[in-house]
C-alpha cells in the first residue's frame, strides 16, 4: 500500500484504498469534517483533550467560526506539547511547520510509533529540517524542503500500524508564540515489509583529538540508512574536510564495510566545494571555503536512490581531518553535530540521552 500512495508522479493517477486526513491547530485530531471549527474566545474540547494551551483568536472576533480562528499554537516555556495523536494503520506523508529562528535548538521533536516507550525520532526541530546555527537556510532536497520565509517541509513517508504520537518540547525558559503546523497523513493498510522511520541527533563539542565523530551507533534490527545532516564549525584554519565516512554493517568491528574518500565527496561535491549548492539528494547549502577558523558549515546527504541496507546492526561515523605542516593530516577538534535518518523494524534501541540545553546551544 505504501508504494501505491507514495511513489510520486509515476503512480499519482492510480486509485488507492486510503483516506486522507490533516492535523492542524484547527483540527488537532485530523477528524473527518471537523476542520476550521474553532470558536473565538472558547476552547474546544479536543484541544483540552490533547493537552494544548488555548489563546483567544481575536483576529476573527468579527467573523466568527470558520474564519481562521486558531491557525497556530503557543508552546509554553519548559513544557511538552502533543501535536499529533492518531490511531493507525496509516502513513504520514507530509509534515510542515514554521517558527522563529531563535527556537531552532530549543524545540525538540519526538515521534513515537505504535505505543513504543522510547521515541523513534528525537532531534532539535531546526536540525531535523537541515537548519541550524540560528540561521534560516533554503533546502531544495527531495525529502526535506525549506522555503522562504521559513517554511519547513518533510516528505519522508512514515508508516505506523497502531498509533502515531508526535510531541514538541520547548526547553527554553521563553514562551514560543506562533508555532504553525500541518501534518498530512493517510489512513490505510501498512504492509509487513514497511519499516518505521527513525531520526537521531548528536553533538560533540569539541571532538576529542584523534577520535572519529559518531553520527549514529547502537542501531539494532533490520532496515536501511537513508540520510545524514551535519553542522560543522571548524576550529582550525585551512581545509577541514579530508575525513572519510565509515559505515559498520552487520557485525563489522575494527574496519567498516563502507569507507568513503573524503567529507565533501560523501556530500556530493569535490575539491573542497568552493561554492554552496542545494540539490535533491545532497548539498552544502551554507558555509565558506576561505579557510578561516570559526567558519560554520551545513551539509546533507540523502540515500534515497542508494539506501544502505543492514540486517542486524549499523554504526555510521566520520573522520575530522585537516592539514598541518609538511603535508600531513591534522586530526581536528571541531564542533560537530548531526541528524541520522533511517528506517528499521520495531522495537528499536533506546537513544543516548539528548544533551542539556546549554550544550545544545550554538553561540
Amino acid at each position: 500500500m505504501l508504494n501505491e500512495i507514495y511513489s510520486g508522479l509515476g503512480t499519482i493517477q492510480k486509485l488507492a484504498d486510503a483516506e486522507t486526513r490533516c492535523v492542524t491547530a484547527e483540527n488537532v485530531y485530523g477528524e473527518k469534517g471537523r476542520g476550521g471549527m474553532a470558536l473565538p474566545f472558547e476552547c474546544q474540547e479536543e484541544v483540552k483533550c490533547i493537552g494544548q494551551t488555548w489563546y483567544e483568536g481575536k483576529a476573527a472576533r468579527d467573523l466568527g467560526q470558520g474564519w481562521k480562528v486558531r491557525p497556530c499554537i503557543n508552546l509554553p516555556a519548559c513544557s511538552t506539547t502533543t501535536i499529533m495523536d492518531a490511531a493507525g494503520p496509516g502513513i504520514i506523508q507530509h509534515i510542515w511547520v514554521t517558527f522563529r529562528e531563535k527556537f531552532y535548538r530549543d524545540l525538540i521533536l519526538r515521534i513515537y510509533w505504535d505505543g513504543q516507550k522510547y521515541p523513534s525520532v528525537e532531534a532539535p526541530l531546526g536540525d531535523f529540517f537541515c537548519n541550524a546555527w540560528g540561521v534560516r537556510t533554503k533546502i531544495l532536497a527531495l525529502p526535506i524542503n525549506v522555503n522562504p520565509c521559513g517554511g519547513f517541509n518533510c516528505f519522508f513517508p512514515m508508516p505506523f500500524r497502531k498509533r502515531a504520537l508526535i510531541t514538541i518540547e520547548n526547553i527554553s525558559p521563553e514562551l514560543c508564540t506562533g508555532f504553525f503546523y500541518a501534518i498530512i497523513f493517510s489512513l490505510t493498510k501498512v504492509a509487513k515489509d514497511d519499516a518505521c522511520f527513525h531520526a537521531q541527533f548528536r553533538r560533540t563539542n569539541p571532538l576529542p583529538y584523534k577520535q572519529d565523530y559518531v553520527i549514529v551507533d547502537g542501531i539494532k534490527g533490520r532496515g536501511q540508512y537513508v540520510g545524514t545532516f551535519m553542522t560543522w564549525q571548524q576550529n582550525n584554519k585551512g581545509w577541514w574536510g579530508e575525513g572519510e565516512v565509515k559505515m559498520y554493517i552487520d557485525g563489522d568491528k575494527k574496519f567498516p564495510t563502507i569507507c568513503g574518500t573524503g567529507t565533501e565527496d560523501y556530500f556530493g561535491g569535490a575539491w573542497c566545494f568552493e561554492e554552496n549548492f542545494s540539490a535533491p539528494f545532497m548539498g552544502y547549502p551554507m558555509g565558506s571555503c576561505d579557510g578561516k577558523s570559526g567558519n560554520r558549515h551545513l551539509l546533507y546527504r540523502f540515500h534515497i536512490m542508494d539506501p544502505v541496507r543492514f540486517k542486524k546492526d549499523l554504526k555510521v561515523a566520520i573522520q575530522a581531518l585537516g592539514w598541518r605542516q609538511e603535508g600531513r593530516y591534522l586530526p581536528l577538534q571541531d564542533d560537530i553535530s548531526s541528524v541520522a535518518y533511517w528506517y528499521q523494524t520495531l522495537p528499536h534501541n533506546q537513544f543516548p540521552p539528548l544533551p542539556e540545553r546549554d550544550y545544545l546551544e550554538a553561540i
